[in-house]
């Protein structure tokens, strides 16, 4: 499990085709960062801008992951080249403050960047996208929703375009900054929604009422 709260930008070294015996074809990748590479023991989970992933081949400042045609397919990390940079996590611990939000780093679709301007006042910026209408639903005013790997606030919906306000120390400390409109951006939304969805249309669509959502703890 991760919290949303980016601990440090890597960038990408290589990009690898390789033939594994059981998977099939997998691309391997090779990031460089300072620290989250001396926190990881072979076969620990890293979420590379919002995507589980499982490092291998270590070094000091350095470490690999595998990524399957899938995951290529399914995230933005298919756009990835040498030099891209990318947010990085470390899964959190139990004992941990969970200073973002609930963030399983299993990307439930990508979204488009339409624009990242500054706001009139020059401090903060405004990120705009459009998000796959399948994910509509699960997307409200003021809650939580990870892009890139990062937890953030939703400002405004309109339809399936979100607009997000994001804060200088984050637009200067993810991989935001080096974004263009265009670029297909990571999304996982609020788990938390789905298992409201899964209870509401349980039981052939009988709907529970707010009182019972309270009471199991919604």
């Amino acid at each position: 499990m991760f919290t949303g709260l980016v601990q440090e930008t890597g960038k990408l070294e290589s990009l690898r085709h390789l033939k594994v015996k059981k998977s099939g074809a997998v691309t391997r990748i090779t990031i460089a960062a300072n620290s989250v590479p001396k926190e990881l023991k072979n076969g620990d989970s890293v979420a590379v801008s919002g995507v589980c992933l499982t490092a291998v081949d270590l070094g000091r400042k350095r470490f690999s992951a595998d990524l399957a045609e899938e995951t290529l397919r399914r995230t933005s990390l298919s756009r990835l080249k040498k030099g891209s940079m990318v947010n990085l996590e470390l899964p959190a611990r139990p004992q941990d403050r969970l200073g973002g939000h609930i963030v399983q780093g299993h990307v439930d679709g990508t979204g488009e960047l339409l624009s990242l301007k500054q706001t009139e006042q020059g401090e903060n910026w405004r990120l705009t996208l459009e998000i796959p209408p399948d994910l509509e639903r699960y997307i409200v005013p003021q809650g939580s929703i990870t892009i890139e790997g990062i937890s953030l606030t939703v400002a405004k919906i309109d339809g399936n375009r979100v607009e997000i306000a994001i804060i200088p120390h984050t637009y200067k400390v993810t991989n935001l900054h080096t974004l263009r409109a265009g670029d297909p951006l990571n999304l996982e939304v609020d788990v938390l929604a789905k298992y409201v969805e899964r209870l509401t249309t349980k039981n052939s669509g009988s709907r529970l009422t707010v009182p019972e959502l309270v009471a199991k703890g919604f």
